[in-house]
């Protein structure tokens, strides 16, 4: 069945209300509508998401069902990790601004903004990367019974069995650098923290509930970082 395209045009509405979101969260702790690195960051964010829209709409539109909503049947103990990783993520933005744009509290090297932003390019191209091959990525977790949840063991799920976290881990540090702030890879490393205790908790949940799932860990063997875990 084909995605309606109200999905497609609920993404771009979506896309336009975050980056007024974003604005705020910049501009208003930073107190100078002039903040450059504020501006830069939201022309970046604009100019990623846009064409990741457009690619993953022709690739894989039902990503737009499977991440439009927090769908029943999520697990309850995953609405709390949630909650938790989202407010420690969103928390790097206020807190950037308010050091790089009002205290001045950091002083990053430009270089070193420059990588950020590298590593911000990176986390996201291998972010798009996961949503083009798994249609059942949804925000939490689940087993999709609905969908008819089956593994998926191609593209980045050949090389770790959950490789949307590994390209977040990319994102913690991006942000906080781009935006010229050390004070700010705090939120972010509690983030990846909860994001590696919310690895292991949705991989037992796959083991125990997954057909399949089992023997693909046997094939895949690391979780989250190659090599290591």
């Amino acid at each position: 069945m084909a995605v309606p395209i109200t999905y497609l045009l609920r993404s771009l509405l979506s896309l336009i209300f975050f980056e007024v979101f974003l604005g705020a969260m910049l501009f208003w702790p930073a107190g100078d509508i002039r903040w450059v690195n504020g501006w830069l960051m939201m022309v970046v964010f604009f100019v990623l998401t846009v064409p990741s829209i457009v690619i993953l709409w022709r690739v894989n539109p039902d990503i737009f069902v499977a991440r439009s909503k927090i769908h029943a049947g999520t697990k309850g103990w995953d609405r709390i990790v949630i909650w938790v990783l989202v407010s420690a993520f969103f928390a790097v933005f206020p807190l950037a601004a308010l050091d790089a744009g009002r205290l001045h509290w950091s002083a990053v090297p430009p270089w070193l903004m420059a990588v950020g932003y590298v590593l911000l390019a990176v986390g996201w191209a291998g972010s798009i990367w996961v949503y083009a091959v798994n249609r059942f990525a949804e925000p939490t977790v689940r087993i999709q019974t609905d969908r008819g949840q089956t593994v998926i063991d191609t593209g980045p799920y050949a090389i770790v069995r959950h490789p949307l976290y590994m390209w977040s881990l990319f994102l913690f540090p991006a942000f906080p650098l781009a935006l010229g702030s050390y004070w700010a890879i705090l939120p972010g490393v509690l983030a990846a923290i909860v994001l590696v205790v919310r690895t292991a908790l949705e991989d037992r949940t796959l083991h125990r509930e997954l057909p399949g799932y089992r023997e693909y860990a046997q094939r895949v063997r690391y979780r989250l970082v190659p090599g290591i875990w």
